[in-house]
Parts: C-alpha cells; sequence; structure tokens
C-alpha cells in the first residue's frame, strides 16, 4: 500500500467516527460500537444507556448507575454489580451465568425470561420487579426483598429465599422443589399451583398465603405461621406440619396421607374432616376442631428412617481384594571358585 492510500484510508475511517463521537458528545444515550465489556467500571454512569445484547465477560460493575439501561439479551459472565442500582433496567431474556447481585436495587426492574441459574442476590432489593419464566435454580435470595415481585411461572428449584421478604410476591406455577424459605416472610404470598415438594418452610411468616392446588409433598412447614392461608386442594403427603399455627387456615380437600401434625395448632382450622385426620399423625399435643379426633403415633415415620442392621444384611460386604503373588525370588548369583593348578 502507497502512502497516499494509506493516508485515503485513515481519512475515510477518520470521517466513519466522527459521527458515533459527536453523538456521544451530544449525550445521547446510545452506545452502538462498545458490545463486548471487561474489566472494571466501578461506579460508572449508564443510566438509559442502550446496552442490548452486551457481552459482559469477567467486569466489576459495583456501585454502578444502570437505572433504566436496556440490556436485554446481555449476557453476564462471572460478572460483579453488587450495589448497582439497576432500577427499572429491563434485563429480559438476559444470562447471568455466575453473576454476582448482591445489595443490587433492582426495584421495578424486568428480568424475564433471563437465565440467572446460580446467580447471587443476597440481600438485593428486587421490589415489583418481574421475573415471570425466569431460571433461576440454585440462585441465592438470602435476605433479598422481594415485597409484590412476579415470579410467575420461575423455575427455581433449590433456590435459597432464607429470610427474603416476599410479602405479596406472585408465584403462581413455579417449580420450587427443594427451595429453602427458611424464615421467610411470605404474608399475602400467592403460591397457587406450585411445585414444592420437599422444600423448606420453616418458621415462615405465611399469614393470609395461599397454597392452593400446590404439590407440597415431603415439605417442611415446621414451627412456622399459616394464620389464614389456602391449603385447599394442596397435596400435604409426607408433609411435616410439627409446631405450627394454622388459626383459620383453610384445608378442604388437602391430601393430609402421612402428614406429621405433632403439636400443630389446627384448633380454628377450617375444612378438615375425620378422613383427612385418619390418614395423618399426631399426639397428645396437636389442637384439633372440637369432634375430631387423631392416631397418636411416634412423630419419626419408619418409611423414612435408615435402617443401618437391615442394610447390612442386604447388602454383601465387599470381599478384599486377593493379596497379589510375591514376584519369583531371583536366581542364586553364580559363584565362581579359583582352581590353582
Amino acid at each position: 500500500m502507497t502512502r497516499k492510500t494509506r493516508i485515503r484510508a485513515t481519512v475515510a475511517a477518520l470521517a466513519a467516527i466522527a459521527p458515533i463521537a459527536g453523538s456521544a458528545m451530544a449525550g445521547e444515550k446510545e452506545v452502538p460500537m462498545q458490545k463486548s465489556f471487561g474489566g472494571s467500571c466501578v461506579k460508572c454512569e449508564l443510566a438509559g444507556r442502550n446496552l442490548s445484547g452486551a457481552r459482559i465477560v469477567g467486569a466489576n460493575f459495583s456501585g454502578a448507575n444502570l437505572t433504566g439501561a436496556n440490556l436485554r439479551d446481555a449476557k453476564f459472565h462471572a460478572s460483579v454489580f453488587s450495589d448497582a442500582n439497576l432500577t427499572k433496567a429491563d434485563l429480559s431474556d438476559a444470562a447471568m451465568a455466575g453473576a454476582v447481585f448482591s445489595n443490587a436495587n433492582l426495584t421495578s426492574a424486568r428480568l424475564r425470561a433471563t437465565e440467572a441459574n446460580g446467580v447471587v442476590f443476597i440481600s438485593a432489593n428486587l421490589t415489583k420487579a418481574d421475573l415471570s419464566d425466569v431460571e433461576a435454580s440454585g440462585a441465592v435470595f438470602r435476605k433479598a426483598n422481594l415485597i409484590g415481585a412476579i415470579l410467575r411461572s420461575a423455575t427455581l428449584r433449590g433456590g435459597v429465599f432464607e429470610g427474603a421478604d416476599l410479602s405479596r410476591a406472585t408465584l403462581t406455577d413455579i417449580q420450587a422443589q427443594g427451595a429453602n424459605f427458611y424464615r421467610a416472610r411470605l404474608a399475602g404470598t400467592v403460591l397457587r399451583s406450585a411445585g414444592l415438594q420437599h422444600a423448606n418452610f420453616s418458621k415462615v411468616e405465611a399469614h393470609n398465603a395461599s397454597f392452593q392446588d400446590a404439590e407440597m409433598t415431603g415439605a417442611n412447614l415446621s414451627h412456622a405461621a399459616f394464620s389464614h392461608a389456602s391449603f385447599r386442594s394442596t397435596d400435604l403427603t409426607n408433609a411435616t406440619l410439627a409446631g405450627s399455627n394454622f388459626d383459620g387456615a383453610d384445608f378442604r380437600d388437602a391430601d393430609l396421607t402421612r402428614a406429621s401434625l405433632h403439636g400443630a395448632d389446627l384448633a380454628n382450622a377450617r375444612g378438615l374432616n375425620q378422613d383427612q385426620l385418619d390418614d395423618a399423625c399426631g399426639d397428645a399435643r396437636t389442637r384439633l376442631p372440637r369432634g375430631l379426633a387423631i392416631k397418636v403415633c411416634n412423630s419419626v415415620r419408619m418409611i423414612v428412617k435408615p435402617d443401618y442392621h437391615r442394610s447390612m444384611r442386604m447388602v454383601p460386604a465387599v470381599p478384599a481384594a486377593p493379596t497379589p503373588p510375591a514376584p519369583p525370588a531371583p536366581p542364586p548369583s553364580p559363584r565362581y571358585f579359583l582352581t590353582l593348578h
């Protein structure tokens, strides 16, 4: 390439860049050129920016201002957004593998159909956020604020909501098998038709919550407050309700087969009948509506208690590996005799 040709190419490149630079200086909110981010952008100002489809890999956006930003279809691989402000940001259809949003402000943010498996939202503010259809298995929402949030049809298997506030949140049709809601606040929360098998609701506050038509087989609802909650047509087979208060709760058509009601207060529960209680277990501390009774049985159900002795008889011990044969002894060293003639 001649010197004249190189000069002509440089001028053409500068002419192409000039409109973009002018737009940036004019304060426009578009970021048309840069779609890939990395490194550190701590407390940077990106409010209202169009970052749709951006690829953010290994970046640190702690404390960044992303209020109202468009992050649709963005990729947040192994990136940190702790303490960032994402109020009203649109993160729909984004992928967040390995991302951290601890203490982030996601008030009224949109995360519809977002892939957030294993993502950390510890102490994040997700008030009125829309997480419908989100894929968040194994995600950590410990002590997060989810008041009024929408998680309709979300996948939350194994999710951690310990100490979170989900008051008045909508979790209809979620799949949250094995999720941990220990000490969560669920006042007025709607979990209708939810898959909650083996989930942990121990010590929750779930006044006026709705578990109608939910699958709660093997769930732990012990030592919690469920006053005026609805368990209508809920499957509570093998569930543990021990020590909980169900004042005014509705159990019409609920399945209590092999459920543990030890020490539970059901004195003012509604919709209970003797047929339901005949399939459950309780003790002298179980309080029931007048005229109903429950059979007393051990609080430890034998169907789940491991029988180590029987296991030892049924599973034969693995025989010890035979000792390998000793290697053959080396042939004796030849002996040499000196003969004098």
